[in-house]
């Protein structure tokens, strides 16, 4: 549907003004993506003589995975407790007695931490500059690659320090877990210091 391309395109071009104006994120072309989904959308025959090309039957109309698209991608706004990252990046610049509790923090050590932190800030530069190059083209495969780059982790860090850092349970529900340990803990040695004494 020609009128629909060009409609998305002259949205696309007033959106771009409009977060220019605002100061928002700009958007991306999805060139690739596009070109995938119109494709997986497309009829063809099914049958065809032995080396003669399938015919061009039109593409399905629907509008549900560009919805679905949309709509994830606003609920992203509310994962912001979880991902942890900008608060892992301040630490560098922070002196040990001015940090945060943070619950990693009690259970892995600082330069461990950096170390993670370091890694994300390298993997996060090499996907910017592949972005705003002729390069761009590969950014979905560059994506794919991270996943790698996190089982290869898995050779660099300890279960113990990845379950801390790389966790995806909000900061809050994990410090109160922690703090109820702690608790249960401290009250088995008062108990067992009475006993103790009692005896």
């Amino acid at each position: 549907k020609a009128a629909g391309y060009h409609l998305d395109l002259f949205w696309v071009g007033i959106l771009m003004a409009v977060c220019s104006f605002m100061g928002l994120p700009w958007y991306v072309a999805a060139t690739v993506i596009s070109i995938a989904h119109i494709d997986s959308l497309k009829m063809e025959t099914e049958t065809s003589a032995p080396g003669e090309q399938p015919q061009f039957l039109g593409v399905r109309e629907q509008r549900v995975t560009g919805i679905i698209v949309f709509v994830l991608t606003g609920i992203s706004v509310f994962l912001a407790p979880i991902l942890k990252f900008w608060d892992r990046c301040k630490l560098f610049l922070m002196p040990a007695k001015h940090q945060p509790d943070y619950v990693f923090l009690r259970h892995v050590p600082l330069r461990r931490i950096h170390l993670f932190t370091l890694v994300q800030i390298v993997c996060l530069a090499v996907l910017w500059i592949l972005k705003s190059t002729v390069a761009a083209i590969i950014f979905p495969v560059m994506i794919l690659a991270l996943i790698l780059v996190r089982r290869l982790l898995d050779f660099v860090f300890s279960q113990h320090d990845l379950a801390w850092i790389d966790n995806i349970i909000p900061e809050k529900e994990k410090k109160k877990e922690d703090d109820k340990k702690k608790k249960k803990k401290g009250n088995k040695g008062d108990s067992s210091s009475d006993e103790e004494v009692c005896s």
